[in-house]
């Protein structure tokens, strides 16, 4: 019983510190540490101004950041007020920090600026029609955009020119990886003869819509198609006709001979 106590009493008196309180937890073994650099640029008063943000992150949490609008670093939490107080005291670190907005900003914007903002490409669209069932009167219009740029995009469907909301189904931009974008949207509808879809493409390298369309033949198209090769059939027959008896009177002259 002796041994045992001894044993147990250590064990026990270790889960607290002096005067019982529970000592703090240990540090993960574990973490992540971000640095993130960022430029905001705007012209909404008619001047550019630029703005450059250095962040600091602790796994998913930004502690402090340096801010060009107040040249210098602020804590956003406790764990970065110590970080942030050593860094304003060092003159180097904070003017390099200033100077970023004209070094890293400004000076990136005008190598990569004419590329990224000012580049147009036109997509290329298309439709494609299927059935899911084929024994099923409904029919799935495809509309696809491909290799536009840049991302943003509006697709729109048209029946008989009014703009069609039911049954439609709108996909992702997705990147394609070489600066350019696609994305599809499908309508599901039941068309019937006459009906006109249309898939119109609204896009910033464009000055007018891309429409492109697809419809059913019209019952008057098909009747006057079936007309035609009748009266084709007709022609054909009294033609045949003339030639026969042309060839007939032909063989009579000769036999005579």
């Amino acid at each position: 019983p002796a041994g045992g106590g001894a044993a147990i009493g250590p064990l026990c008196c270790s889960l607290t510190g002096p005067g019982g309180v529970p000592p703090p937890p240990a540090a993960p073994r574990r973490f992540l540490h971000q640095q993130k650099a960022e430029c905001r640029f705007s012209n909404a008063t008619g001047r550019e101004q630029v703005r450059y943000l250095f962040r600091h992150i602790y796994d998913r949490t930004e502690i402090a950041r340096f801010d060009s609008a107040r040249g210098r670093f602020e804590a956003l939490t406790p764990l970065g007020e110590p970080d942030a107080e050593y860094w304003n005291s060092q003159k180097e670190e904070l003017e390099y920090r200033r100077a970023s907005v004209d070094r890293f900003c400004r000076h990136n914007y005008e190598i990569v600026g004419p590329f990224a903002h000012g580049r147009r490409v036109q997509p290329a669209v298309t439709i494609s029609p299927t059935k899911d069932d084929p024994l099923s009167p409904r029919t799935l219009l495809l509309c696809t955009a491909a290799s536009f740029y840049p991302r943003e995009i509006e697709v729109r469907w048209l029946k008989n020119g009014r703009r069609a909301t039911e049954g439609v189904f709108y996909g992702e931009e997705l990147h394609n990886g070489d600066w350019t974008y696609q994305t599809q949207v499908m309508l599901e509808d039941t068309p019937q003869r006459g009906d006109v879809y249309a898939c119109q493409v609204e896009h910033a390298s464009l000055q007018t819509p891309i429409t492109m369309q697809w419809g059913m033949p019209r019952t008057s198209d098909s009747a006057r198609s079936k007309v035609w090769t009748g009266v084709v059939g007709a022609l054909l027959g009294m033609v045949y006709l003339a030639v026969g008896a042309a060839l007939g009177g032909r063989r009579s002259s000769l036999g005579g001979a």
